[in-house]
């Protein structure tokens, strides 16, 4: 985000709640749950403009209707080398379908990152749109999730994605 340019901002009611949506220079930055460790509030000298948004609302109501499976969004992602890395393999696994932090790590050429990757999933900037809710344990549990296990839980059935019984919510975002 530049200094010089204000962010500007919306909402959105989303069936998983009101979901806060932003970034500068009318770049799609971020997008935070309601109920989100992480979750940012709206500063003083933010500018509340859904313009700039305008194509993420319209993916967003068609993705709630079942209507789209694969979002078509510029964005500016701001993360590491090693988290950009992550987050596009996060958006690249299919609607339906979910992959292990260690299937991520692999895919990155690092099987031993399976750790580093969870840390990377649980910093993505736009969730639901580069979906980290589809990264699951390697024994098909839920291991954790930024907008919340309920979230999680809401979002997989709303793709008819499967999950194993093992789901503890008290474990970290990442599987060991």
């Amino acid at each position: 985000m530049s200094a010089d340019e204000p962010i500007t901002y919306c909402t959105y009611q989303s069936p998983v709640g009101e979901l806060l949506i932003g970034g500068s220079a009318g770049a799609l930055e971020f997008l935070h749950f309601p109920e989100s460790a992480r979750r940012r509030f709206v500063e003083e000298g933010w500018v509340e403009d859904a313009k700039p948004y305008a194509g993420l609302i319209a993916q967003l109501s068609a993705y709630f209707a079942g209507e789209l499976k694969v979002f078509s969004l510029d964005w500016t992602l701001i993360g590491t080398d090693f988290q950009k890395r992550v987050w596009e393999q996060l958006a690249a696994i299919p609607f339906g379908e979910t992959r292990s932090y260690g299937d991520i790590a692999k895919a990155l050429g690092n099987p031993g990152a399976s750790r580093a990757v969870g840390l990377a999933n649980n910093a993505n900037p736009l969730p639901i749109v580069i979906p980290c809710h589809r990264v699951i344990g390697a024994n098909g549990a839920l291991v954790g999730f930024g907008g919340g296990l309920p979230t999680k839980i809401w979002l997989l059935d709303h793709e008819g994605i499967p999950y194993g019984a093992g789901t503890n919510k008290d474990q970290m975002a990442f599987s060991f």
